[in-house]
């Protein structure tokens, strides 16, 4: 497992979009998420044990500011190297974990590099007109969610919604590296 932390895209840089293959039998793409006022990226995968400790955190999160806030995973690993990776186990994966939000496949790993991707999870929140407020972790403990003393994502969430500038300065987000072809 190749530890790496998330190389930040710019502040104010636009969403690149992307129309990708979702669990769900839909296609994604930025417009899917037209109505939110935040879109939340969140690049990761099936097997990182990371992505994983991240998963019911992010179900929270988006349970907790859905509508508002939309989430969409990706994807991007080699399924060829890392079979758990694989769109079939990602159905699986999403069918049960119960995800309520899109997880789609970035096979081409193109979405990744757009974003300037590095690791899973890499998080990117994106305001109404899909630019770039958040690129950073989702808190500060990711083996023991009960020892979590700042919640990064929560924090930024909250501070955008309410109209106000981001609280805390971005950390970046640290995980296995995305598993390039």
């Amino acid at each position: 497992m190749a530890l790496a932390y998330s190389q930040g895209m710019p502040p104010d840089t636009k969403a690149p979009d992307f129309s990708l293959p979702g669990t769900d039998g839909n296609m994604w793409s930025l417009a899917s998420f037209r109505d939110a006022e935040l879109l939340v990226v969140v690049f990761t995968c099936n097997h990182c044990p990371y992505a994983i400790a991240s998963e019911d955190r992010l179900i929270a999160l988006h349970t907790r500011f859905a509508p508002r806030a939309r989430f969409v995973l990706i994807n991007p690993n080699d399924e060829t190297a890392y079979p758990d990776d694989s769109f079939d186990a990602m159905v699986g994966r999403a069918r049960d974990k119960d995800f309520p939000f899109p997880y789609v496949r970035d096979a081409s790993q193109a979405i990744a590099r757009a974003y300037d991707a590095a690791c899973t999870p890499d998080i990117f929140v994106f305001d109404q007109s899909r630019a770039l407020r958040y690129n950073g972790r989702i808190d500060d403990n990711w083996q023991h969610p009960e020892a979590v003393t700042r919640r990064d994502l929560e924090t930024v969430l909250e501070d955008l919604l309410a109209g106000r500038d981001i609280s805390i300065a971005p950390v970046p987000s640290m995980g296995c590296s995305i598993k390039w072809k």
